[in-house]
């Protein structure tokens, strides 16, 4: 292959997965809490490889990044359903560990413990799973500080609102949680944002601007295609010129 073959293959795979990323956003658009990935490319010059005098730049791929933009708040009236206002994420029990969401859609399980619907444990301000009296049952009131109340007025306890360092890095592990590549030691307590009870965060991603964004992706791919058919066509037509000289 030519030059210009092995630029538009780079073009191609980086491309590729972009398509992979925007498609991924789209089958989430209604999941609640969800953050879409965005890949990050950049342009690499080959040394010593010019054409016409210019020279010659590849697409390399970076990795992604987390968009952590806040969506929309949703009301539902359900007195379980939490959302976060601000940049602070709910802590979750994962496996022992400490993982990061916004999807703030909870059950109390058979212990009386607060937990997404997967059985993740929500964590309180000081990292320990929320456990409800057994005669409270969804009868609680949530203030947006985080301090969850009994029907009596009670503190039965306080929902852990964490800001994360470097957020745009923390990697999925599915189910709408994340985790923080930098530990726990990356999150703080989130003084600037607030929990709204009977609420849920809608996902940050607009199906309207990720097909727009899809369909061009898909254009680019093809014309890149095209681009190495042509060079492997004009290769043919001089080799076959050559050999009848």
């Amino acid at each position: 292959m030519g030059n210009i073959s092995y630029v538009s293959l780079s073009y191609a795979s980086a491309l590729e997965r972009s398509l992979d990323a925007t498609a991924h956003n789209l089958s989430n658009a209604s999941t609640a809490g969800y953050k879409a990935f965005r890949p990050v490319f950049e342009t690499v010059d080959a040394e010593a490889e010019t054409v016409g005098g210019d020279a010659i730049s590849y697409v390399q791929d970076r990795g992604s990044y987390l968009d952590a933009t806040q969506g929309a708040i949703m009301p539902t009236g359900n007195p379980l359903d939490l959302a976060v206002s601000g940049n602070g994420w709910f802590g979750f029990e994962v496996d022992g560990e400490q993982a990061y969401g916004r999807n703030g859609r909870l059950v109390v399980d058979v212990n009386g413990r607060l937990t997404t619907a997967s059985g993740h444990a929500l964590m309180d301000a000081g990292g320990a799973p929320i456990i409800l009296p057994n005669d409270v049952g969804q009868d609680i009131t949530i203030a947006p500080d985080g301090t969850i109340s009994g029907p009596d007025g009670a503190v039965l306890g306080r929902v852990g609102l964490y800001d994360i360092q470097a957020d745009a890095l923390m990697h999925p592990i599915g189910q709408g949680l994340y985790i923080s590549p930098l530990g726990v030691e990356a999150a703080q307590p989130a003084e600037n944002s607030r929990v709204a009870q009977g609420f849920v965060e809608s996902s940050n991603v607009e199906p309207v601007i990720e097909m727009t964004r899809m369909i061009d992706i898909q254009r680019a791919y093809e014309n890149s295609l095209r681009l190495i058919g042509e060079e492997d066509d004009l290769t043919k037509q001089a080799i076959q010129r050559l050999g009848r000289v």
